[in-house]
């Protein structure tokens, strides 16, 4: 008898033929898990569940139901916040599949997979293998309380310099080495704790303050490269430029007086863009980073493929590097539609001479498909959380052999 998966040891299977749900039943049992129950439809399932003292840790479900199929089901398990981990199952074509697959993970269910009938042994072990060795589970979204802060409140944090720098590795797929960091923005509130850039960056854009954000994260980035060279470390350093830095026309000439002020090559240096800041104001937009260009910065195009114009914005800016969201890569080697999205933003930046960056990288699945691909560089919670940078040093010693390994 197979060992069950730690992280999913119950499962119901919901499937209106009798055939199919016993077929799959028979497969979950000789993958080591113990079937609850087998419901006919969305609506039996759901009743199903209410006789149930827990939920399962994983339910099988069909699309094709009668009175409820399986699309308004996993809606109505959002809405109830029932958090089973859900593997879609179903005999309709691929591409719905991965449409579905997607849109669980919107809800912010666990999602295992999402298979094509009929189910077997090897693919339900590998699926649950997979799920088991993502880094970050694929659990209910939490949603935290949005933490308050006023302009005054952002006012203050600068002037005190309550805003600090954490950095995650970005790492050279080809050799696991490190190749550089991005710097991430986190407010270190002296009553409310840490506080995430979602929570304060929007006001701080609309009330004209990011730009005064940036610098002291340009400043702390600075610092640390300073402090990591003094062990013989050289790395670059990726800060995100917000569509109001975009178009402060002072911006340039500040970044690279404290860019030559703490002797560091613009080379270590990269900014940067989403499509959306740069769409804010084109004109001032593209002043400002053809200036920084021209001065020797990096220019990265972020979260590329979200957006309509990716390609115009790729013949129009100087960038060199090309970031692939994660959207995309996150579950890429279970997905043929995005491994080909993938391959398709690796082809282009290295028709177009750029470096090729993969975020959102979260499984050894991932990481060797984009490895085989030929993307140049990956950064996720695999290899690392964003850390402070007094972290760095001691996580590249403690974990340069594993990432090497992979």
């Amino acid at each position: 008898m197979p060992t069950p998966h730690p992280q999913l040891k119950t499962v119901i299977v919901v499937d209106d033929s009798k055939i199919q749900n016993q077929h799959a039943a028979e497969v979950c049992q000789d993958c080591g898990l113990q079937v609850l129950g087998v419901a006919y439809d969305g609506l039996h399932a759901l009743e199903l569940l209410k006789s149930m003292p827990s939920l399962p840790d994983l339910m099988i479900v069909d699309l094709d139901m009668p009175v409820m199929d399986g699309i308004s089901l996993i809606q109505k398990l959002a809405e109830t916040n029932q958090y089973s981990a859900l593997l879609i199952l179903s005999a309709r074509e691929i591409a719905l599949l991965s449409s579905v697959k997607t849109m669980v993970k919107a809800y912010g269910l666990p999602v295992v997979d999402a298979l094509q009938k009929p189910l077997n042994s090897d693919e339900l072990n590998a699926a649950l293998t997979r799920y088991r060795q993502r880094v970050i589970p694929k659990a209910p979204l939490v949603h935290q309380p949005k933490v308050v802060v006023t302009v005054a409140d952002i006012v203050h944090a600068i002037v005190n310099k309550e805003f600090v720098a954490y950095f995650q590795p970005k790492i050279f797929l080809k050799n696991g080495m490190i190749k550089g960091v991005e710097a991430l923005v986190r407010w270190q509130h002296p009553e409310k704790g840490m506080i995430y850039p979602d929570d304060f960056i929007p006001m701080a854009e609309e009330h004209g303050l990011i730009h005064d954000i940036t610098l002291q994260m340009l400043e702390y980035t600075l610092h640390w490269l300073d402090y990591w060279a003094s062990y013989g470390l050289t790395l670059t350093v990726a800060i995100n430029l917000s569509a109001g830095a975009l178009t402060d026309l002072s911006l340039v000439e500040q970044i690279s007086s404290m860019v030559e002020k703490a002797g560091v090559s613009p080379k270590q240096i990269t900014l940067e863009i989403t499509e959306t800041a740069v769409m804010a104001d084109v004109a001032l937009s593209l002043t400002t980073l053809a200036r920084l260009r021209l001065k020797g910065f990096g220019l990265s195009i972020d979260d590329y493929g979200t957006g309509f114009s990716s390609m115009q914005q790729l013949s129009r800016i100087p960038f060199t590097e090309l970031k692939i969201d994660r959207s995309f890569v996150d579950g890429a080697s279970e997905s043929l539609q995005l491994e080909h999205m993938v391959n398709i933003a690796i082809d282009t930046a290295r028709t177009m001479g750029l470096s090729c960056v993969a975020e959102g990288v979260e499984t050894p699945a991932d990481w060797q498909l984009l490895k085989d691909l030929g993307c140049d560089i990956a950064q996720g919670y695999l290899a690392a959380k964003p850390m402070p940078g007094e972290a760095l040093i001691p996580w590249i010693k403690s974990e340069g052999k594993r990432l090497r390994d992979l």
